[in-house]
């Protein structure tokens, strides 16, 4: 062989890391896996051991959709890549949206695509900055609206400004959010 097969694994290995996040930790062991099966393929090459008695690594077990999203990290079941959220852009780059990535893999729509402890330090500033009393007033303040139409609506029915009191209750529809 004109290179050494040190030289070998890492370029195998810089190609793996260019095409997938690794930490440091997963580059090592990758580069310790590919230098060993390289030096035993070059054993049997060579005639020091029997081809039939080369360890062949089996593939670590598929993970599992629901093991995926991690504390710190989701890991893509598409590629593998460990990252702190799957975007958009990371899924089109897989030919997938989020809503096909969720069905895909049997998801809830509800299910964030984001790491658990992103997802909470989102939830806590939400609360912080009033989200969801903020939310609650603004529904009591779409219910009063939409029962002051429907008052509108039951004195004035008849009435020349009828059909201006349909669009407004048709604003004010359930379902239909402005």
């Amino acid at each position: 062989m004109s290179k050494k097969l040190i030289q070998i694994a890492s370029e195998i290995v810089n190609i793996q890391a260019s095409k997938t996040t690794m930490t440091a930790d997963e580059i090592a062991l990758s580069l310790r896996q590919v230098f060993g099966t390289l030096h035993e393929l070059q054993r049997a090459e060579s005639g020091d051991i029997e081809p039939a008695k080369i360890q062949v690594l089996e593939p670590a077990p598929a993970l599992k959709p629901q093991d995926s999203i991690q504390n710190d990290k989701v890991i893509c079941l598409e590629c593998g890549a460990a990252l702190r959220q799957l975007t958009k852009l990371h899924l089109v780059s897989h030919g997938l949206t989020a809503k096909e990535y969720k069905k895909k893999y049997g998801f809830t729509v509800g299910t964030a695509l984001a790491a658990k402890s992103l997802t909470k330090a989102r939830q806590k500033a939400a609360k912080k900055r009033g989200v969801p009393e903020n939310l609650k007033k603004y529904m009591e303040a779409r219910r009063q609206a939409k029962a002051e139409v429907e008052k509108s609506v039951a004195t004035q029915a008849g009435g020349p400004g009828a059909e201006k009191v349909k669009r407004v209750k048709k604003r004010f529809s359930p379902g239909r959010m402005e």
